[in-house]
């Protein structure tokens, strides 16, 4: 990846030096670089961000005049509020109930400085909490993967935060189970292998790890619902009820489970114009049909999904882009 975005960096610096023989001056270029952090490679985010990256850039059909945005992968939610504070990505996805526990300082950033310039651009579409086991494996329940083989997914993702409530909510505690702390498509390795019972995944379906392991594989996805699954949703707001239909993943069926949201987020310290212009350009007539024909989640990334789960204040250039076209007061 760094080497991509380096190579375009280089074109860009030969294209501005073009530019200043032919008598153009550097300033009316105005090149601006916008990284936006997804998640790994095998994931939902990743591919999202590529999309977006494409349309909003000079070069989309409706994109942001002088803007070179580049999708960047990570470990996501939480890697990605990181390299926003320290100025490494101008912005990033990460989980609602991430944004909202960097903002306030609570959850999984308790004891922590409060990310207090975390900005909202939009909410982008539900991320659904798969956990993924072999069909074998006899898990018929979250109860069920008490003494198992299960992945969480990396430390510094919004996954292995939610892998732990669920667990929590079960009566289990991470001891309980053999875990292990990989993303999607090494789990899923582990997992067709043998090696594997179960792995957590929060992401929006289908995801391209899950396809390609349920085509070749005999899986399940284990439901999230019950007593226990309630009381999680009464206690932690940021969750909402989903369900994944039938044929989403080959020979499974409709499953039952819970959700947070997908949201893209950025710093105070962006300008308003700047943000403005992206929120603008990314509900553009063009970049919604871009994003409608290139992932199945592009069809809910909707204007008036955007203004949901809004647990942490929205950026200013976006806040004026909402009030205008009426989805904010």
């Amino acid at each position: 990846m760094t080497i991509s975005i380096n190579r375009r960096t280089f074109s860009i610096g030969a294209g501005a030096l073009a530019l200043a023989a032919a008598g153009f001056s550097p300033a009316r270029a105005q090149q601006a670089f916008f990284r936006i952090g997804t998640g790994g490679t095998s994931g939902t985010y990743y591919p999202v961000g590529g999309l977006i990256a494409n349309a909003i850039s000079a070069t989309g059909a409706a994109g942001v005049e002088g803007l070179v945005a580049t999708a960047t992968s990570s470990n996501g939610s939480v890697a990605n509020i990181s390299a926003i504070q320290s100025g490494a990505s101008e912005s990033g996805f990460t989980q609602s109930d991430v944004a909202y526990w960097a903002h306030s300082g609570t959850g999984l950033y308790e004891g922590k400085p409060k990310v207090d310039d975390l900005r909202l651009i939009a909410t982008l579409y539900p991320e659904t909490i798969h956990l993924v086991a072999r069909a074998d494996a006899g898990i018929k329940s979250v109860a069920d993967l008490k003494g198992k083989r299960v992945s969480l997914d990396e430390p510094g993702s919004g996954t292995i935060v939610d892998a732990r409530l669920v667990l929590g909510a079960y009566g289990l505690a991470e001891k309980d189970v053999q875990p292990e702390y990989l993303k999607p498509g090494p789990a899923g390795e582990r997992l067709q292998d043998g090696a594997m019972d179960a792995y957590f995944f929060v992401g929006g379906y289908p995801t391209g790890a899950i396809v390609e392991l349920a085509a070749t594989n005999n899986i399940t996805l284990v439901p999230i619902t019950g007593p226990e699954a309630d009381k999680l949703l009464s206690e932690q707001k940021f969750f909402s009820t989903d369900t994944v239909p039938e044929g989403t993943y080959k020979n499974v069926g409709e499953t039952k489970t819970i959700s947070v949201a997908a949201q893209w987020v950025t710093s105070a310290k962006q300008t308003d114009d700047l943000v403005y212009k992206i929120v603008k350009s990314l509900y553009s007539d063009e970049t919604q049909k871009a994003l409608q024909a290139g992932h199945a989640k592009g069809k809910l990334i909707t204007l008036q999904y955007a203004v949901t789960s809004a647990g942490i204040p929205f950026h200013p250039g976006a806040e004026k882009f909402y009030k205008e076209v009426g989805t904010l007061k």
